[in-house]
């Protein structure tokens, strides 16, 4: 490498690769200067010359950038003042390293050159050894401004990856685990897509509402989409002769179908533990699992919990699953009318479920109607074994 760069200065690959030489461009209006700098640095650098500050502009704004620009301040078209701030306003250029150099010799006009983004300042007549050893200096930092941004560039790339990767693989956990029930019941098929976007749409409508607007930001929201088809996992664990029963179960089976939320919530804590960490979507999942079925007055289970003691997450699934359920068609009943369903929901608002929840519930109903719509149980579908909200009342 030659003396002119400074031993330890290192190109980047690319520009290795393509040019011999850092790039550097003179802008000044004076020929003399201009033919100056020329026999200086044109043995060791790619020297570009500009007449005046729209010449320099253009220059610099072109492909490949210039590695270090020399900048006069007094020029008859456009100042060095004004063309540093149109560099260091262009995302383009704004890394460009700027060298002024102008016979303005006051430390105040130095002073403003710095304040404006320029890193260094020479006043005329130059010397060439001062003009070569603060362009090596420079030049080095550049290298390593932009070894440090190429790093930073592919470390933020990593992270993208990465947390794309773990998104998946939360999908995947959740779509193989939301499955295992899916192959005991055959009412949790489109049910779990229609509940899903049904608490989304539900949160999205809470998330400015004052009770909710803490806890219902765009990344919960995102993780509660997520859990949500996590809520009746627990059905795994329910013997076959209760959860497929097609008649009206017993008080000891209900007490045996009810804890399932029990189930649900202990089966996602165990995958946690494997996992030798706290997930916070799984979290959300624990909660949905576990609470859905606690009733705003504490008449519900597993808990007894009541009001604001049921996490919100619970809350919002327990309007989502309640209203799927009741216009969905069961081996007992037939599918109740969107209106209908609507109504029950109104009318239960403080006793089955939170007065707000059920207030932004009303407010979205004809979302709620489409979602239904859009994931319609297919004729298979429409025929399940049964469901444990007939034990329930619904």
């Amino acid at each position: 490498m030659s003396d002119a760069i400074g031993p330890s200065f290192k190109l980047p690959e690319a520009a290795a690769g393509a040019f011999a030489k850092p790039a550097i461009l003179v802008i000044d209006d004076s020929e003399d200067l201009r033919f100056l700098m020329q026999s200086l640095l044109e043995d060791n650098y790619r020297v570009s010359l500009a007449d005046g500050g729209a010449m320099g502009l253009r220059l610099a704004g072109a492909r490949p950038a210039p590695d270090l620009i020399f900048l006069d301040i007094m020029m008859a078209d456009v100042d060095g003042y004004a063309v540093c701030r149109q560099l260091k306003a262009n995302l383009s250029t704004r890394d460009i390293p700027i060298i002024f150099m102008t016979a303005k010799n006051e430390d105040a006009d130095e002073e403003f050159g710095l304040a404006l983004g320029a890193v260094d300042y020479i006043t005329k007549p130059p010397s060439p050894a001062i003009v070569l050893a603060r362009l090596r200096t420079q030049l080095t930092i550049k290298a390593a401004a932009d070894f440090l941004r190429d790093q930073n560039s592919f470390l933020m790339e990593e992270v993208e990856k990465r947390t794309r990767e773990v998104s998946a693989i939360e999908d995947v956990t959740i779509l193989a685990m939301a499955s295992l029930a899916e192959t005991r019941d055959s009412d949790t098929g489109n049910h779990i897509r229609r509940t899903q976007h049904y608490v989304k749409c539900l949160a999205r409508k809470l998330s400015s509402h004052p009770r909710f607007s803490h806890f219902l930001n765009a990344h919960t929201i995102g993780l509660l989409f997520k859990s949500a088809p996590l809520h009746d996992i627990g059905k795994v664990g329910i013997p076959d002769r209760i959860l497929l029963k097609p008649g009206k179960l017993t008080l000891e089976e209900f007490e045996i179908m009810k804890t399932h939320t029990t189930l649900g919530r202990d089966a996602i804590a165990h995958a946690e533990q494997m996992l030798g960490t706290e997930v916070a979507f799984l979290k959300i999942a624990k909660e949905i699992a576990y609470s859905h079925q606690e009733k705003w007055d504490g008449s519900g289970y597993p808990q007894g919990l009541q009001g604001g003691q049921i996490p919100i997450a619970a809350r919002l699934m327990a309007v989502a699953d309640v209203y799927d359920a009741l216009i969905s068609r069961r081996i007992y009943k037939a599918p109740m009318r969107h209106e209908e369903a609507v109504q029950i929901i109104r009318q239960t608002s403080g006793r089955h479920f939170d007065p707000d929840v059920v207030e932004a519930f009303l407010a979205v109903t004809d979302t709620f109607n489409a979602i239904a719509l859009s994931y319609v149980d297919s004729d298979a579908d429409l025929l399940p074994k049964r469901s444990y909200l007939n034990a329930a009342g619904y």
